[in-house]
């Protein structure tokens, strides 16, 4: 899977903004740290207007993308097409 992280092809806002903590909440950045520690990283956060955030986490070895839930568990079957 190859995963392009410089830039959002459609607006062309960054997959990743610098400013993470604008998007995600206390439980979701205490699971990032967490899962950072086992080689997950932040894939992407989509920022939909008028709507919560969806943060996507990448696994070690490029070949899962799942969604980082406001609960902070993560959703290894998500219902939503991937595009980042």
């Amino acid at each position: 899977m190859n995963i392009n992280v410089n830039t959002e092809k459609r607006k062309g806002n960054r997959p990743v903004p610098h400013d993470i903590e604008r998007f995600l909440n206390e439980d979701q950045l205490a699971k990032l740290t967490a899962i950072n520690r086992f080689g997950w990283d932040l894939s992407c956060i989509r920022r939909p207007l008028f709507q919560t955030p969806i943060v996507m986490v990448i696994n070690p070895d490029a070949e899962s993308i799942v969604i980082l839930e406001e609960d902070g568990q993560l959703n290894m079957h998500p219902d939503i097409k991937m595009r980042c």
